[in-house]
């Protein structure tokens, strides 16, 4: 996940471990025994919170490498991990735990698993954060402060290594700027960014750019891996290196591809520029603030112009898709209010957000027909998308369509269930819709500010009349 910002530290600060782990109700943590683990046992200690769930595949496959640090660490004494489940049900918790060997708030303990989504803003799991005694994210000075030899050498290990098997000192690249690629060479996403990637490297190296990008591999098989990274320019630590998954962590990498930007002093420049490569490529060297902000303005002008037709439109795909395939053109939702719908059929919760978000639909559709919902699919293949699709009144993207991905960046999908409202102009009202529906349902619509503050005064008005009405009693 991406790095914390100011509004979390700040609400971190106001606790301390304690209160960020117990309840009034509550004054222990589990094991996967069932036995109980008072505070005590975590004083002194730096606490991972590791936000995860057995539904979910990327979490399913990051477990093994997060229990394989802990045992390492945890000898130490200093150490300890606490599982914050997103699971469904509690036997699907109980067989997750089961695999894990370090502590869990209580499945039962809802409000506090809620309690620390929210502090902690979870988008999309897995995630894990560190914290040390007092309940604060301890990383960001060493952050600050890091020496590239820090980064990436280990106790056992000075040196990365080059498509042909050879060693390079890690000495050797300070000074350079550092791309460092969280990777796997057969992912589907990382399949589809690595020739950007590769087209900005071999342009700058071109250019006589003192940059280099080093690979963190995280494939499940060594052969996976030596197929891909024999085929790239740059450098890589060794398969299976446990300095991977450290990393990870330590840059608080959400999801893969990631592309964690090291200046020449061995700082963190950025935490993660793929977006910003996607967008525009080679514009963002040397990735720093000054030339992110440039970019920042040049997408705001871009965002004042955005047009339906300029999000949803790509060359010959100009259309989404009804009942049967049917093709509806772009063309003609121009001027509509639309919600754009990212969701999986995988995805627990986006199964039990459906049939609210289907009733809503219907309702608004009855008052204004200039309205319409688009599903954007992230689903992991065609039958899963038409199964899932079926239960759906409104139009979709195809299956595996190239748009997706786009709308994905513009829109920072980190998470699903995902709601997003794009007013009759084509701008985007909100991408926070979903909370809307959840709490307002149809009387959202259109999920204006302007809207919002006229629920605010008719709750307003309610509440003031239900008191007077109490007082006449």
């Amino acid at each position: 996940m991406e790095g914390q910002d100011d509004g979390v530290a700040a609400e971190q600060s106001k606790h301390d471990l304690q209160s960020l782990l117990f309840s009034s109700d509550r004054d222990f943590l589990i094991r996967n025994n069932d036995d109980q683990v008072k505070f005590d046992n975590l004083k002194g200690k730096k606490v991972g919170l590791y936000f995860s769930a057995s539904w979910c595949g990327p979490c399913q496959q990051f477990t093994p490498n997060l229990v394989e640090v802990y045992n390492e660490l945890c000898p130490k004494g200093d150490f300890e991990i606490v599982f914050v489940s997103a699971d469904e049900d509690d036997e699907a918790f109980k067989g997750y735990f089961s695999k894990m060997p370090w502590l869990a708030i209580p499945f039962s303990d809802s409000n506090t698993r809620d309690r620390l989504d929210e502090s902690f803003k979870v988008m999309g799991i897995p995630y894990l954060v560190i914290l040390d005694e007092d309940g604060k994210d301890e990383e960001e000075k060493a952050k600050r402060e890091q020496p590239l030899k820090f980064l990436l050498a280990s106790r056992s290990r000075d040196f990365v290594i080059s498509p042909n098997g050879n060693k390079v000192s890690i000495s050797e690249l300070e000074g350079n700027t550092i791309g460092l690629y969280f990777a796997q060479c057969s992912y589907k996403k990382c399949v589809k960014f690595t020739p950007k990637l590769l087209e900005v490297y071999e342009k700058l190296k071109a250019n006589g750019e003192k940059f280099e990008v080093v690979m963190l591999p995280l494939d499940n098989k060594e052969e996976s891996f030596k197929e891909g990274f024999e085929k790239l320019p740059w450098l890589s630590l060794p398969f299976n290196d446990k300095s991977c998954v450290k990393l990870a962590r330590y840059f608080e990498i959400p999801t893969i591809p990631a592309l964690a930007i090291i200046g020449p002093d061995g700082k963190t420049l950025q935490s993660d520029v793929v977006d910003a490569i996607e967008d525009h490529g080679i514009e963002t060297y040397p990735f720093t603030p000054e030339k992110f902000s440039l970019l920042a303005e040049k997408d705001k002008a871009k965002r004042d112009a955005q047009t339906l037709e300029s999000i949803l439109v790509l060359g010959d795909l100009d259309f989404v898709i009804g009942k049967d395939g049917l093709k509806v053109p772009i063309s003609d939702l121009v001027g509509k209010n639309i919600l754009m719908y990212f969701s999986a059929h995988w995805c627990p919760p986006c199964r039990a957000f459906l049939p609210k978000l289907v009733e809503t639909y219907h309702q608004i559709k009855a008052k204004d027909d200039a309205f319409e919902l688009i599903f954007i699919s992230s689903d992991r293949d065609q039958t899963s998308f038409e199964d899932y699709f079926s239960q759906m009144p409104w139009l979709a993207l195809p299956f595996g369509d190239e748009r997706q991905d786009y709308l994905d960046r513009i829109f920072k999908v980190e998470g699903i269930p995902m709601l997003v409202a794009i007013g009759p102009t084509g701008w985007t009202i909100t991408t926070e819709a979903r909370e809307l529906v959840m709490f307002h349902g149809a009387d959202a619509y259109p999920f204006t500010e302007a809207r919002l503050k006229e629920i605010e005064a008719e709750n307003e008005e309610m509440a003031e009349a239900q008191l007077n009405n109490e007082f006449e009693l």
